[in-house]
Order: C-alpha cells, then structure tokens, then sequence
C-alpha cells in the first residue's frame, strides 16, 4: 500500500475527536438551522403538508407576513415571504422567528420536524431515521459553511472539477437532502463531494462464476482494463491472485469503494472472500475525485479515463445507494440503443446534445441474499460497478464545462452563480436564457414528443457546455437507471425491452412538468427574480418561447402537442418530500416509478395563456393546437 492509500484509508485514525466536530460552532450551527427551517417551511408549504395562513403585510412587492404553528399550538413561526410561480415560496431567511407563549426560541431544524410531525405523516419507526438525515444535512451545511473554496467569482472561472466540488446544496427539493447515513465523521471528510478529498479505489479479482460483466458494442474487457489500468498494475494483480493459488484467467478485475469493502464486503461476503471468490488486490495507482452523486468518481491522475461508478450502501435521500447485478447487466445496451436514437436525429445533433454512455457494468451475484430475498433489497445491490464516457473529450477549444447545479448555486456569502454568469458573459437576461433553453430544454422536448424518451434532467444529472459562460449545448448522464420511453408498446430489441415503461397518459408529461418546472425552472426563477435580474414573466416567457418554436418548426407533432399540452392551465403536482417521508428506506420501486407516486394538489402552470401572449409577438412562428388546453385540463383533473 502507498503512502497516498495508506493516508485514505487510515482517514478515520487522522482526524482527532475534536477535528471531526470542529466546525459546529453555535454561529455556524445557527445559520445552517435558520436555512434548513427557511428551506423545511418552502418545501412543505409548496407541498400542501403544511399550510402558512397570512397575518399581514410586508415591505417589498407581494410581500407578506405569515405564520406557521405547531401541531400543538404552542409554537408559532412567523416569517415574510411572497408566492411565486408553481406555489413556490420566497422566504426572506433573516425574517422567521419562532415564538413559545410570547418567548422567542432560537431556530432549531430538528425541533420544528417534530412541531409538525403529524402532518408530516411520517411512520413513527421511520422518524428517528428521518431526524438522523436531518442532523446529518446539518452537519454538512455547518461543514460547507466554513471549509475553504472558491466563492462565486472564481467559480466564473473554475475548472470542471472545481465547481464540481463547490456544490453547496444538492437536490434541491429534498428537504433532508445529505443523509448518507453509513458514513461516521472520518468518511464524510473522506469520501464527501464537497470535502474535495483524493481517493483510491480498491480493486477486487472477483471469479467469473459470480461476476458478469457487460460492454458496450465497441468495447471489450481486456480494452478497458487495458485502457484503465495498464500492463504493469495487471501483472501485479495477477500475481497477487496466483500467489492465491488461483487461476487469473478465471477471475475478472472490478472496483470497489473503500467505505464500501471495509464496511460491507469484507464482512457480508466474507464466505466468497474466504474461499477465494473474491480476491483483495489492494490499491491501484490512479486517485479519483468522488463527484456530486457520492457514488461516481472522476479521475484525477489521467483526466482522458472514464468515470467510474461503485455500490455504496448508505442511506442517502429514500434510497441505499447500492447498484443491482441485474440492471448491470442491461446497462450498455441500453446506452448504446439511446445513443443510436440521439445520435441519428438530426434535430439533436444540430442541438449538440449527447449522453455519456455507460459503457461497462460489472455486478457480482451474492447467491446467499439472493435465496433469503426474492424482492427487491438493497442486499442484493451490495457489490456493482460501472464506467462512463468522460466528458472532457467533449468540450471544444474556448469552451468549458460545469454541472448545471451550479446555476441554482449560492455561495457563503450569498453571491448567486446564475446572475454572475449572465453579467460575466455580456448578454441580457432574456438573450442569455434564450440560448440556454435552446441548449437544454428544447431537446428534452423534442425526446418527448419525437421518440416518447425521458430522462430524469435535474442540475446534477446535466453538464452544460459553455462558451463565454453562455451554455451551448448539454450532455445528459446517469443514462441506464433514469431514462424511460413512455410507450409499453414501442417495439424494442430484447436487450432494452425494460426501457419501454407502462404509465398512465395523465403523468407522462410531468417527466417535463415536475422533472424540469418544478424541479429545476422552479428555483432558477426565484434566484433570478430575488437578485433582480429579471422578472418572473421574463423567465417564463423565455420557457415558452423556446417550446413555441420548437412546436412551429415541427407541425408533424401537432396531434401530439393537443395530447400532451405544455401550455395547459394545470397539472398534476408529484411530491418528493412526500415520497421520502412516506419511505425513507425506499421511496421508489424502480420496476413501477409511476405507482409510487405522491400527489398533492394540481400546481398552476406558469406557461399557461402565453401561448396568446407569444402569438402577437411571433405571428408565423406557432402552431395553431385547437382546443388543446381545455382537453388537456380535463384530462389532467380527471
């Protein structure tokens, strides 16, 4: 083991008692419960489960006083706020105050999930688990609150990787959005995004007889070993395997996550690690950066290598972040088959938009859980593994890249990304969100209504290529597990029949309503309206303005357009805290995403009646849909 690894590894011995609590500081701490309450008091609202009742006026424009009590009475928040488009609220952060019997209480997150408890409708076992995702997104609030990075400005300029690790907030929906329940406070300095640490992974000889592997169409095994590894760490792994006693030629190479071999593997599969199914081999030389989604990683050594993608079985926002053997094992084809369908559509390539494919899978087979559990079980999804394209390779000469969570970014000192951009590239707000929904709204609505294709498009799942900090096209990733194509009868090759999904015609829409409304547009509106950029109106019209054009230059869809109408009045509303809340072990069954569904309340579409709006402007540039609203509302309501 080299010095680099051993250091890895030993994280937990290097961090003193009070290192690992040193940035809990009362201010600190103060701060991060102010803005998980502020965040708690949105998300709940918007979500019906708790319902703010007006007291008042406030300074500033739709502003009000309201106020919130506790489920017992004994409490009441009051805060000033105003409603924004898609019953989204704008809580002024410095303005809550919490009052018990005329005495002001301090702010405490934990303490107001139990003020609303019963209309969380939370099971009573499951409320320890969800204060424990609180304390623990507290904890790495406080964390990101004080650690050193760059600040708004030098974002404007960072590399790839440095803005990738400056995300602050995570999905931003989630109220309880950074559980990771698993990690102790050596592995969050370790392996968290956000502490920028260099890891190795530990690389494992796993015998063919459990272990399957899985490539795309133009790439072989020994390629990508070859290719990730070289001829020199090979050799030392083979001779690590034949020292065994073991034949090399009968065991395939496949990564680990350290948290997850010193914590999982070594002590759940120990019966395949005795018997020599499972071969430890130590560190390779390469380090990785853990990426947003905690379970990917990006390689530093040689940044032209492919990300690689691991099992890790914490509890983290309604899931154990384990991967299946099962879905490995479709998972090339898969991304092979939705690359051929963008990459032949000439309205897509002109877009520049691409996915990066997953090109390898690995997943191992523990025969034990597989005969103890016949459902679904995060114990089946302990030990997987798989290789995406690097996006670097992408990027042309004078553009950059950036994960589009950066644009819902907010420094600790409150400097938001998104304004900076817009300035730093010298167009307006109306010019710059005009190229930005070209690059990355227009394509999913052409997937939609051309090849009936989803993905699940929010700020991490999309890398936006920039030029001049203007973005010009998107990359989507995380293919394989979160793509969809919403017709059970499209006629499929029997290696991606599972892409085909059967949901009811009133929901498929929302994989554009909630997926991109509500979960993206939504907080980009408030961002740019609080930093005074532009108003609501201007943002939306550009929304509409893209999906108006897109219809007028494909009349072929109009029958589609009527069927699915973006512009109706309303639309279902599906909640995601309401999911997590209902079950944070497992808040979707994969095999059935639309049965899970949790609704409350049809949200008002922001879109609706520009289409009128948009017609005196653009005469010659919008299809004329009859009637589509009035169907689609019925439909919807129905």
């Amino acid at each position: 083991m080299n010095q680099f690894a051993a250091q890895t590894s030993m994280q937990h011995t290097l961090l003193t008692p009070a290192e690992a609590a040193a940035h809990l500081t009362p201010e600190v701490w103060r701060h991060a419960n102010r803005m998980l309450v502020r965040k708690a008091i949105a998300e709940y609202a918007h979500e019906l489960i708790v319902e703010p009742r007006r007291v008042g006026d406030a300074p500033g424009e739709n502003y009000a006083r309201y106020a919130l009590e506790s489920d017992d009475g004994t409490r009441v928040y009051s805060f000033e706020a105003r409603l924004l488009a898609l019953r989204h609220w704008s809580i002024r952060a410095e303005t809550i105050v919490c009052e018990e019997q005329g005495t002001q209480r301090p702010l405490d997150a934990l303490a107001f999930i139990l003020d609303v408890k019963a209309r969380l409708g939370i099971k009573e076992e499951m409320l320890p688990i969800y204060l424990d995702e609180i304390s623990s997104t507290l904890y790495g609030a406080a964390y990101k609150a004080v650690k050193e990075g760059p600040d708004t400005p030098a974002l404007l300029y960072a590399d790839f990787q440095a803005v990738e690790t400056a995300m602050s907030e995570g999905h931003p929906g989630f109220v309880a959005n950074n559980g990771r329940l698993g990690f102790d406070a050596g592995d969050y300095r370790a392996f968290a995004p956000e502490a920028g640490s260099p890891i190795q992974v530990v690389w494992l000889a796993v015998h063919k007889e459990n272990a399957a592997f899985h490539s795309a169409a133009d790439l072989d095994y020994e390629q990508l070993m070859e290719e990730e590894l070289g001829a020199q760490t090979i050799a030392r792994f083979r001779t690590t395997v034949e020292a065994r006693g073991a034949n090399f030629d009968d065991y395939r190479l496949m990564p680990a996550h350290p948290w997850q071999w010193f914590n999982k593997l070594s002590i759940a599969f120990a019966a395949y690690v005795a018997t020599n199914r499972i071969i430890c081999l130590g560190y390779a030389d390469d380090r990785y950066l853990p990426q947003q989604s905690i379970r990917t990683f990006f390689n530093l050594s040689d940044r032209s290598k492919r990300y690689v993608k691991t099992s890790l079985s914490i509890l983290n926002m309604g899931f154990m972040r384990g991967l299946s053997p099962y879905y490995m094992s479709g998972t090339p084809a898969i991304n092979d088959f939705i690359k051929g369908m963008v990459a032949s559509d000439p309205y897509l390539r002109d877009q520049g938009f691409t996915i990066l494919r997953e090109v390898a899978s690995m997943g191992f087979r523990n025969r034990y859980y597989e005969a103890a559990v016949q459902a679904d079980s995060p114990y089946k999804k302990m030990f997987s593994a798989l290789w995406r394209e690097n996006p670097l390779a992408l990027a042309q000469e004078g553009q950059r890249l950036m994960t589009m969570a950066a644009l819902l970014h907010t420094d600790r000192h409150g400097a938001a990304l998104l304004p900076a951009l817009i300035e730093a590239s010298g167009l307006g707000a109306q010019a710059w969100l005009e190229r930005y929904m070209q690059a990355y709204l227009a394509p999913l609505v052409h997937c939609f209504y051309a090849h009936d294709l989803v993905f699940m498009p929010h700020g991490e799942n999309l890398i936006l290529v920039l030029e001049n900090h203007v973005p010009v096209r998107a990359i989507m990733k995380d293919i394989a597990e979160e793509s969809a194509i919403l017709n059970k009868d499209a006629q499929l090759p029997e290696t991606v029949k599972r892409l085909a999904v059967d949901v009811p015609e009133r929901v498929k829409l929302l994989a554009i309503f909630i997926d991109v409304f509500d979960g993206f547009f939504r907080y980009m509106n408030q961002i740019l309206v609080e930093h005074g950029c532009c108003t609501e109106d201007v943002f939306w019209n550009a929304v509409a303005r893209c999906i108006a054009r897109y219809q007028a230059e494909h009349p072929q869809f109009a029958g589609k357009y009527a069927e699915y109408d973006l512009f109706a009045p309303e639309f279902l509303h599906s909640c995601l805290n309401r999911l997590q809340l209902g079950n944070n072990l497992q808040m979707v069954n994969l095999a059935d995403p639309a049965g899970n569904l949790k609704m409350a309340g049809n949200l008002q579409n922001p879109l609706a009646g520009r289409r009128d709006v948009l017609r005196d402007a653009l005469p010659d540039a919008l299809p004329d849909v009859p009637a589509a609203d009035g169907v689609r509302a019925q439909a919807i309501a129905a």
